[in-house]
């Protein structure tokens, strides 16, 4: 089996459950990284087992290097990608994707020039529970979906927010793509969103969105780094499907470890593995099986339309149709 060399463009902290995936891979080794503070990418080179590049161009230039991971803030993904692509390299995006629909749309079409694979990391929908639910919808287990559920109530401290867009493109991001998987497309959206102490961090840091789907099913997407939910079955994260011959659920609470986590005031063992999922699917199944990503960058198109919509929704006082 022909070993599958990677190289990560960025190293922040969502870089080391990415190289904790590569290096437990056989079959797949971590080349190195570049890092836009090279101090940094240093340490993170020592503690991966991997070496560094002067310059993201030198990086695309290594031979040994057959895909590459962007890492980077969300900004620069585009570029990142279209420069992979034109270099031959297939390419793991993290999310969100890009910024805008017309940096996304660009994206797509440097990768079908280029003939390489593009997955972004839409890691809910590698977790062992959504496939499961996924296989329960279409077989029919479930019968027909009536309502679908997605609620997220982790508490970020201000600082931590503050870097973030908001929780609308940073968290109901993965809600969208998500809902695309299980639920399909919306018709109409309609959202709200709440910044609890604006002084701190003008962001919103509560959103709730209510869709009617194509089917005309409904869907209800909650997100939130104002709190924690300590109360009984608590809406830590957690996706419920409703169908007319049976329900399914799934829960960060069904696996806790009692250990801070970067933001996370536990450890949410769902939220890693996602990860370590999403880059091992793309290693052996759409690079070396050539298989098509569970999630492409046609559903990050969608998923930004979702976010642009309630986004509109929420500015204008109205009902989007989709």
């Amino acid at each position: 089996m022909r070993t599958i060399g990677i190289g990560f463009i960025g190293a922040g902290d969502i870089a080391d459950l990415h190289a904790e995936a590569i290096n437990g891979l056989v079959g797949s080794e971590l080349v190195g990284l570049w890092n836009r503070t090279s101090e940094k990418g240093e340490v993170k080179a020592k503690k991966f087992g991997c070496k560094t590049y002067p310059s993201v161009e030198e990086l695309l230039k290594d031979p040994e290097i057959d895909a590459v991971f962007v890492l980077t803030n969300m900004e620069t993904h585009c570029d990142y990608t279209i420069q992979a692509a034109e270099a031959g390299k297939h390419i793991l995006v993290e999310k969100p994707a890009a910024s805008t629909i017309a940096e996304l749309e660009r994206m797509q079409d440097a990768i079908a020039k280029a003939g390489v694979q593009c997955m972004p990391v839409h890691n809910y929908i590698y977790e062992p529970g959504i496939a499961r639910a996924k296989s329960m919808i279409d077989t029919g287990k479930l019968g027909t979906v009536t309502q679908f559920y997605m609620m997220y109530n982790i508490h970020h401290a201000h600082d931590i927010r503050a870097r973030y867009p908001g929780v609308i493109r940073q968290i109901l991001t993965h809600h969208c793509y998500t809902m695309l998987y299980l639920a399909g497309q919306p018709q109409t959206v309609s959202c709200l969103k709440y910044t609890s102490d604006p002084t701190l961090a003008p962001q919103e840091n509560v959103a709730m969105a209510n869709l009617k789907m194509q089917n005309g099913s409904l869907s209800h997407l909650c997100a939130s780094f104002a709190n924690d939910d300590h109360a009984g079955d608590p809406w830590t994260c957690i996706i419920k499907i409703l169908g007319t011959k049976g329900s399914t659920r799934y829960s960060y609470r069904d696996f806790v470890i009692n250990d801070a986590n970067g933001p996370h005031s536990q450890t949410y063992q769902c939220y890693p593995e996602s990860i370590k999922n999403t880059a091992i699917h793309f290693i052996d199944k759409v690079i070396r099986a050539n298989e098509k990503p569970l999630s492409s960058l046609t559903d990050a198109i969608v998923c930004q339309k979702i976010i642009e919509a309630c986004e509109q929704s929420d500015a204008e006082g109205i009902h989007v149709r989709f």
